[in-house]
């Protein structure tokens, strides 16, 4: 009798879900509490920070449909913008044990996203979440030495696993060599200084590469640098995550080292695609501009660009998700995957989605 109720619970639930099509039950739930909808992920601010003028840091409480994330991972985080979803990667910086996620998003002046994040998030502010993603993550067992890089807002997958590693008690060594411009700059120097103090393994250096003093070391990063962090560097996995400059820098010195494969970084690359344009059919349609093209074959981004549209966009391959738009009717395929997807009124990037057939985008 216990598992007919479960049963029957999901039967009236699959009822009402089609008693209420076209919208769907969760259009209706979320009128009340757009935490209650059952088919997305999303979450809830429930405290906000800013530590430095340009930053905001801030936590939000899962739904219960909520999986997980190992340290280290991103999540695609939606926001609506003007009556626009838009969807950017972060990285949560909590560790990977605790049931909050924490975000801390620097405002790029030219940045759609982060700059609203900056300026409007407040407690009380629902998100949109994705399942968390990316192979970026401390291995298992932990390695007995590490070595954690960061500089700027790359600080938050490290922080996710420098947090995880106290919460976990690693018996072992850790260095955490954050480089920041100046002390003023110095994201989580606080709650850095806290872990050190709670955990003897855990090593903090802060390194100012636009000031002469206040900071452990000062400026770029050097072998001379990892040498006084942690002079025994090249017994340790290394885990780096800042903007290219740093990280060329540390994979070079890794490289010449022989030391490659004791390296990890966040990379925000992929390969480069190829698209065959021959077989192409079709017409593609931007609804809200009106506008309309023979499918070329090519991605969407670019035949959007081809008919005089300006759609937002970034990396240009599929990995920052700038270029999010809603897909109304036709097929696409993923030129990352394969994949061919059907659904309507389904979110799909420009930069990677070729039309198969007729296409309507609402761009």
């Amino acid at each position: 009798m216990a598992t007919l109720i479960p049963r029957r619970m999901r039967g009236l639930a699959s009822l009402a879900e089609a008693l209420l099509t076209p919208h769907g039950a969760d259009r209706y739930l979320e009128l009340v509490d757009p935490m209650l909808v059952r088919r997305e992920l999303r979450g809830r601010v429930v405290a906000v920070r800013r530590q430095t003028p340009d930053s905001v840091t801030f936590r939000v409480r899962p739904s219960r449909a909520w999986r997980g994330f190992r340290a280290g991972q991103y999540v695609r985080l939606q926001v609506e913008i003007d009556g626009v979803r838009r969807t950017r990667c972060y990285s949560p910086c909590e560790a990977e044990h605790s049931g909050e996620l924490e975000f801390t998003v620097k405002a790029d002046p030219s940045g759609l996203v982060s700059r609203h994040l900056q300026e409007t998030t407040g407690v009380g502010t629902v998100v949109g979440l994705s399942p968390a993603d990316g192979e970026f993550t401390l291995p298992s067992p932990r390695p007995s030495r590490i070595v954690l890089i960061s500089g700027g807002s790359g600080i938050t997958p490290v922080l996710a696993m420098a947090r995880t590693l106290v919460a976990e008690r690693h018996p072992g060594e850790i260095v955490f060599l954050q480089y920041s411009n100046s002390g003023s700059d110095a994201l989580y120097r606080e709650e850095l200084a806290a872990l050190a103090a709670e955990h003897p393994g855990l090593r903090v250096i802060h390194a100012y590469t636009h000031a002469r003093t206040g900071g452990d070391l000062h400026g770029l990063f050097s072998e001379a640098h990892l040498e006084r962090a942690a002079p025994w560097f090249r017994e340790a996995q290394t885990f780096v995550c800042g903007p290219p400059p740093l990280m060329s820098a540390v994979s070079d010195l890794y490289g010449r080292e022989g030391l490659s494969e004791h390296l990890h970084t966040e990379e925000f690359t992929a390969a480069p695609l190829t698209f065959d344009t021959t077989a192409a059919e079709g017409r593609v349609r931007f609804a809200r501009s009106g506008r309309e093209c023979d499918n070329t074959g090519k991605p969407l981004l670019e035949q959007a660009e081809d008919v005089g549209l300006t759609p937002e966009h970034g990396c240009r391959m599929g990995i920052c998700f700038s270029c999010t738009q809603l897909k109304t009717a036709g097929r696409v395929r993923n030129a990352r995957t394969g994949e061919v997807t059907g659904e309507e009124n389904e979110e799909i990037q420009l930069c990677i989605s070729v039309p198969v057939g007729d296409v309507e985008i609402d761009a």
